[in-house]
């Protein structure tokens, strides 16, 4: 049976029609068509679907879409503000901590929610934000090295 719902994604509200048991990456990516949320594993351990929910870095793979109605969601396609993209993916492009790209956004994301929560994190709190995030391609210090010079810009 199909319900309703509302979700408010990158500061727009979406009615969407949902079986009760879909993924919020499943309704991003099928129903609204932002696909920077991938799904890697699909069990909740790669990062690759993570998405902020109320600021939080939060696995959408895991997540009922229907049980975060009325919450701010922000997805990697957000960040791009008036024609801009956010400082870490200028800095993520900048210190080539991009590869295939499969894992960036939801390596942006955790950043995001670290430094909006911290301010100037550590590189030990970067390491740590980003530990639920794998990537098979760049290894992690080109990564560390660009969250590093976005919290610094």
């Amino acid at each position: 049976m199909r319900k309703r719902i509302v979700l408010n994604v990158n500061l727009e509200d979406y009615e969407v029609e949902i079986e009760p048991h879909k993924t919020l990456l499943e309704v991003l990516r099928e129903e609204l068509g932002l696909t920077g949320a991938k799904e890697g594993c699909g069990l909740g351990t790669c990062g690759a679907c993570t998405v902020l929910i109320e600021g939080e870095p939060i696995l959408s793979c895991l997540t009922l879409a229907i049980n975060v109605q009325n919450k701010a969601i922000v997805t990697i396609e957000g960040l791009f503000q008036d024609g801009h993209p956010h400082p870490l993916q200028q800095s993520f492009v900048q210190y080539g901590a991009i590869q295939c790209g499969y894992c960036t956004p939801g390596m942006i994301l955790s950043a995001k929610a670290l430094i909006d929560g911290k301010g100037s994190p550590s590189r030990e709190e970067i390491q740590e934000a980003l530990s639920g995030n794998l990537c098979r391609c760049t290894g992690y210090n080109k990564i560390i090295k660009a969250v590093e010079a976005a919290v610094k810009d």
